[in-house]
């Protein structure tokens, strides 16, 4: 990077010594609102909102390069767009002087710029086009705008090429994960089978009603676990959100810490280990009085196996709403080895869950500090002497 800070310091020495000129949005862009697109035809053109791409249509608004700067709602999402498009009114587009500014490096200086603090709603976040007009570019010759845009434009790309590499790599641990998982999970003749139902005690949540009569901040409130206290990727429920009074939970379904629960909706099948005591509700199955026949850590793989998520996938799937419900988990017919062997199988398929759970976290914080790294560089790169005639 050193080197190419070095060109560009050159460039500008020589091109601009006493700085750079600054200018108003206006002078050099022309804004123009966005439209409705429910009167056009379906078609291959992109329709943008403030949230990004809305649907695809036979017409476009604009077909040359530009920079799409939200009107309201999210609008910190800045948008580079080179082929035709559509934008309705929730998001600008810019008609760009090209003579003066290239559109690309203007998206990478909007990009720098602290939108929220330009917020002029009451409510909804909104940006003006009287705000959006005085805003000061700086605009330095157009040989350094181009050397500018082609080293960010690496920075994207490497950080592009670094997010598959991590993303493949943790999808072939994941792959070698399951087929250890699955191996190590199918059992010659000699080991016992019998179904979850004959195991282990199996029931479904309940949910006292009206639940807001019965949540509370007491002391002697019982945690209330719901889907959104989980997180999917967590083998635990260490915590929640909200409580419930402990009449509330007379009408609950109470469990101890250590016994399993299963979402029975959406992502169905998603095993957790309770970490605390709490109650759940009927979008859950409950788990327990299994320790006779299972230690958890490796019930907790055989419900995670594709062994039994398949099954359960199949048995859920047979209706017109997906669901798995009690009587599916306790009809699952799963093998149950010794203890001894549960121990042994649990501790080494342990250690492959641990070498994918430290992909998975180191995955997004490389490509944060990537990422800290490419806006520190984009800041120094777009930060000008102004120039003082």
């Amino acid at each position: 990077m050193s080197n190419q800070q070095n060109k560009i310091d050159n460039l500008i020495a020589n091109l601009c010594p006493g700085g750079v000129v600054l200018k108003q949005l206006g002078e050099i862009a022309r804004i123009r609102h966005g439209k409705d697109y429910k009167s056009l035809g379906n078609g291959q053109i992109p329709v943008y909102g403030s949230g990004g791409i809305m649907t695809y249509v036979d017409t476009y608004s604009y077909d040359k390069p530009t920079v799409l700067i939200p009107r309201k709602g999210s609008i910190t999402n800045i948008f580079y767009v080179e082929k035709p498009f559509w934008n309705v009114d929730t998001i600008y587009y810019t008609e760009i002087d090209t003579q003066v500014l290239i559109p690309k490096f203007f998206y990478y200086f909007m990009k720098t710029v602290d939108l929220l603090a330009l917020d002029t709603g009451s409510g909804r976040p909104s940006l003006t086009m009287e705000i959006l007009n005085k805003l000061r570019i700086p605009i330095p010759p157009l040989a350094v705008q181009k050397e500018i845009v082609k080293i960010l434009n690496s920075f994207i790309e490497l950080e592009a090429e670094l997010e598959a590499e991590l993303e493949a790599e943790l999808e072939a641990r994941k792959k070698q994960y399951d087929h250890y998982r699955t191996k190590l999970l199918t059992f010659k003749d000699n080991v016992r089978y019998a179904t979850l139902g004959e195991v282990m005690t199996i029931v479904r949540g309940a949910s006292p009603r009206p639940i807001q009569s019965f949540l509370t901040k007491n002391i002697d409130g019982v945690n209330w676990i719901k889907i959104g206290d989980v997180n999917p990727g967590a083998k635990f429920v260490t915590q929640t959100s909200q409580k419930i009074t402990p009449e509330g939970a007379k009408k609950s379904r109470f469990l101890k810490k250590g016994d399993f629960i299963l979402s029975n909706s959406m992502s169905f099948g998603r095993p957790y280990i309770m970490g605390i005591d709490g109650c759940i509700h009927d979008g859950w199955i409950a788990m327990s009085a299994f320790e006779k026949n299972f230690i958890p850590d490796f019930l907790y793989h055989l419900l995670r196996s594709n062994i039994v998520q398949k099954y359960w996938q199949q048995k859920a799937s047979s209706g017109t709403v997906q669901n798995l419900n009690a009587d599916i988990v306790r009809g699952t017919n799963v093998p149950v080895p010794s203890l001894e062997e549960q121990k042994v199988i649990s501790d080494l398929l342990d250690k492959f869950d641990t070498l994918v759970n430290d992909i998975s976290v180191g995955l997004p914080s490389e490509l944060n500090a990537r990422r800290s790294q490419y806006e520190y560089y984009r800041n120094k790169l777009l930060s000008f002497k102004e120039y003082v005639g």
